[in-house]
């Protein structure tokens, strides 16, 4: 989280002049004990209640990267809650309200309640923003051995929710894709044991676009794999009627001979809208951002493969 405005201008600047239009970022920050001298956090979970953070080292800091976005025509996603545990995730609710496993986070009905309330606050907070772009519902989703209608359901009342609040607003899920029929070779990715089944998701109405991450390193697939991944997941949307985000892809080395086909698959792909890479790094007044061997830093080799040549295949087509 950066807690400095300058730097986050620096990234939008550098963002905006690479010809991105879209940014994803987080929109959560979850905590369970009291936070360290300047830690940001947006919720604190402890002993079966929740504080919301709208201070200068909480929401506000959430404000400092719209305001910026909205200066420099740049749109926003925004994501409530992370199935991972950085930056807290699901698993700072279920510390503080009980449960151990995520089928527990998406059907008890009291943590549901508290991530509504967290919701709320950020929709009501930028619903009249330039910005925003989608309010997406999680980081990858999952619920491991479930039936898909535990997903299901939460995706279905979780977004009716949102476009109560918020009818104007496309709602997206952050899902990974799983679970997909037509076109699968039987690979892991595309059976249903991650509790996700990617077409019946995209078919419930409150959700306007489909959204899928690819990372074959921790899939057990190998890199080309990645392409019929991306062709699979365009036809479905296509054959939904509704755009496709290809909204994560990453490969821990080798970035422009793995991933730049991965890209121009996406690019001749109907049903794919766009894509976004996994992840931006920049160089701040503190040094270079968090690199996770994924990282794209700008100005670099690889941002000219990854960037710089990927928007003329997007301009091309």
């Amino acid at each position: 989280m950066l807690t400095n405005d300058a730097d986050v201008d620096l990234v939008m600047d550098h963002i905006a002049e690479s010809g991105h239009k879209i940014l994803r970022i987080w929109g959560f920050s979850d905590i369970n004990t009291d936070p360290w001298s300047g830690q940001v956090w947006f919720q604190r979970h402890e002993n079966g209640a929740t504080v919301i953070n709208t201070g200068a080292d909480g929401l506000q800091r959430l404000d400092a990267v719209v305001n910026s976005a909205e200066q420099r025509g740049i749109k926003l996603i925004i994501n409530f809650v992370n199935n991972w545990d950085d930056y807290g995730g699901m698993t700072a609710y279920l510390k503080a309200y009980g449960g151990s496993t995520k089928t527990d986070w998406y059907t008890n009905d009291e943590i549901q309640a508290v991530y509504r309330t967290y919701i709320e606050a950020v929709v009501s907070r930028f619903i009249d923003s330039p910005a925003v772009f989608a309010w997406e519902l999680a980081n990858e989703p999952r619920c491991n051995g479930c039936d898909t209608s535990i997903l299901y359901n939460w995706i279905a009342d979780t977004s009716a929710y949102i476009k109560s609040l918020d009818p104007l607003h496309m709602v997206c899920i952050g899902d990974e894709g799983f679970g997909l029929e037509e076109g699968s070779d039987g690979s892991y990715p595309f059976a249903f044991g991650e509790g996700l089944d990617f077409a019946a998701n995209l078919a419930i109405d409150t959700i306007d676009f489909g959204t899928f991450h690819l990372y074959p390193g921790s899939w057990g697939v190998s890199y080309d794999w990645g392409n019929l991944w991306a062709e699979t997941h365009g036809a479905a949307c296509a054959a939904a009627g509704k755009p496709c985000l290809f909204e994560e892809y990453g490969a821990p080395s080798d970035h422009c001979a793995i991933e730049v086909p991965w890209q121009t698959t996406a690019v001749g792909t109907t049903g794919i809208a766009g894509d976004l890479f996994w992840q931006w790094g920049d160089t701040l007044s503190t040094g270079q951002t968090h690199n996770d061997g994924n990282t794209i830093y700008y100005g670099s080799d690889e941002y000219t493969c990854m960037v710089e040549e990927h928007m003329e295949r997007i301009a091309a087509r």
